[in-house]
């Protein structure tokens, strides 16, 4: 049964409580904390994607740099330097957006998809938040010579070689699949295997296709994921953090001696998600930094003044 994590206080009355499940592992794998559902499975969501990136990289993803490692593995914002890092990667494999499977949309930053509209653009694949990671499917499949229009098919051979890489990494045989938002399919996973997954990463050798996603995502926090936005925010503020955010909820990470958490919300609420897994990183020996202080704290705001806080729930993570 999950539990009460998070609490929004508003002039002191305590307005709301999200409840869910979280985990926290030693280096090992054992459990430093368990609260709630951690070993029932969950979507994953985006999650997932540093998984998936680690078996396209050993299936014949050949990125030119670091930067578009971590772009494989974005939930990005759809800002400028996103799209063309996108658009670079597929024209270098002969490619072009007409090849990505995922659904058109609009950027999520305010500012990209102002000026999309201003310009009288429309939603198209690229701006898609996973388009990196369908880019990174599109060149894998252009280099193994597999078929491009069933990419998003369970059975295609990327797809399973994917979900054969998240087992070895989980640890956990897999449940049966769904599908996401992006239209590929999604390996659930119980927390406590995701947490030991992505633990995996980090304690990887060097030059290893895990290594090399992990090493790439914190060299790249923004273009994981985007101005402002919760994963770009906490890896610029604690040195060698390993984090990815899902949707609805989700939230995954490791630190370089390997410790790892993973946490889900059950109403799906990004407000709880940033200051809870704030709240674990201090838990788990992240010093009290004024930058981590501050994500652990996000406002509530009355006529545009500060006048609460969310917060997760003071001693729940003893």
């Amino acid at each position: 049964m999950s539990v009460e994590l998070v609490e929004v206080v508003r002039s002191g009355f305590r307005e709301c409580v999200h409840r869910g499940s979280l985990v926290v592992l030693d280096p090992s794998g054992e459990t430093l904390l368990a609260l709630g559902e951690v070993n029932t499975p969950i979507y994953p969501r985006s999650a997932n994607k540093p998984l998936q990136a680690v078996a396209m990289l050993r299936n014949g993803f050949a990125p030119v740099d670091s930067r578009e490692v971590a772009l494989s593995t974005a939930s990005h914002s759809g800002e400028p330097e996103h799209v063309a890092g996108v658009l670079s990667l597929l024209e270098r494999n002969g490619r072009s957006e007409r090849d990505l499977r995922c659904p058109s949309d609009l950027p999520g930053n305010d500012v990209a998809r102002a000026r999309v509209l201003a310009l009288g653009g429309g939603p198209r694949p690229v701006f898609m938040n996973c388009s990196g990671k369908h880019a990174a499917m599109v060149s894998v499949c252009a280099t193994r010579d597999w078929p491009l229009d069933t990419y998003l098919d369970a059975t295609h051979p990327l797809q399973r070689e994917i979900r054969e890489t998240i087992a070895e990494l989980s640890g956990e045989d897999e449940y049966e699949l769904g599908i996401d938002g992006c239209g590929l399919p999604i390996v659930p996973l119980s927390l406590t295997a995701l947490a030991r997954a992505f633990s995996a990463l980090v304690t990887a050798d060097p030059g290893s296709a895990e290594r090399t996603v992990a090493d790439a995502v914190r060299e790249h926090p923004w273009q994981v994921s985007g101005t402002g936005l919760d994963d770009e925010r906490l890896m610029a503020s604690v040195p060698g953090l390993l984090c990815k955010v899902g949707a609805d909820g989700v939230h995954a990470g490791a630190l370089p001696g390997g410790r790892s958490f993973a946490l889900k919300i059950d109403d799906g609420s990004d407000r709880a998600r940033l200051p809870l897994t704030a709240a674990i990183l201090h838990r788990i020996g992240v010093d009290w930094t004024e930058d981590l202080a501050e994500l652990a704290s996000a406002p509530v705001l009355g006529g545009g003044m500060r006048v609460g806080t969310v917060r997760a729930i003071p001693d729940v993570l003893r």
